[in-house]
């Protein structure tokens, strides 16, 4: 019988072609680099590339399109019993378990992104379609709710945020720590800071003082946060 180890499985041509990619726009740098450069080093055709990605913009993501689709799918499979928010947060926390599982290639797109303005766009592209559908699914759950359409669009931009400040502080680091964890208590302070059980605003309740509630009058180009200055003042909480 055989004592040799088992042979590596051959990377995958998707895999090659991004591995191809980010040698290249190691070496030469994204905008000195060609697609045609890219499947040459890969040793592929351009038809090969093209059935994978869309555009050179889209091999340095190549894995947000299946991160996306698995986040869609694990909030459909949402029960009505699950909350809302802690149902998001956990969605957002898949898409930290994608960076994680590989920390040096998710540091070498930080740093090129940093580097390249039309990557860093559509960078932003990506992040709007994650908060859009996290948005999609709680505007779903809090339809019955007067104030539904805005506690979905805070909360969706809100898990979004915490998910997005401790990832770039990963990435800063080299990719040092535990992300996940980190991740663990941004989301733990966006649940704590919007619980679905807090009163809604202008909410009333048995315990309520008729003079609780505020009027502000102000221009609608004026800032939420000095709305929200106005508001404290008036009730005396500055």
């Amino acid at each position: 019988m055989s004592t040799n180890p088992a042979t590596p499985a051959k990377p995958s041509m998707r895999d090659s072609l991004v591995a191809a990619a980010f040698e290249l726009f190691l070496e030469r740098g994204y905008e000195q680099t060609t697609i045609d450069d890219i499947v040459r080093t890969a040793g592929v055709g351009r038809r090969s590339f093209f059935r994978y990605f869309p555009s050179k913009e889209d091999v340095v993501f190549p894995d947000h399109e299946q991160s996306l689709a698995d986040m869609t799918a694990f909030l459909a499979a949402s029960a009505d019993s699950d909350d809302p928010l802690v149902r998001v947060c956990e969605a957002t926390r898949l898409v930290m378990r994608m960076y994680a599982e590989n920390p040096t290639f998710s540091v070498q797109r930080y740093r090129l992104t940093r580097e390249v303005t039309g990557l860093r766009t559509y960078e932003l592209s990506v992040v709007w379609r994650y908060e859009k559908t996290l948005g999609d699914y709680l505007r779903t759950r809090y339809a019955d709710r007067r104030d539904g359409t805005l506690r979905a669009n805070v909360v969706a931009a809100a898990v979004v945020a915490a998910h997005n400040h401790t990832l770039r502080h990963w990435l800063r680091s080299g990719g040092e720590g535990d992300p996940l964890a980190e991740v663990d208590r941004a989301l733990a302070f966006v649940r704590e800071t919007l619980s679905p059980d807090a009163a809604p605003a202008g909410g009333g309740g048995a315990e309520q003082e008729a003079d609780d509630v505020v009027v502000v009058i102000t221009k609608r180009s004026t800032p939420m946060w000095r709305v929200v200055r106005e508001v404290e003042a008036s009730l005396g909480e500055d």
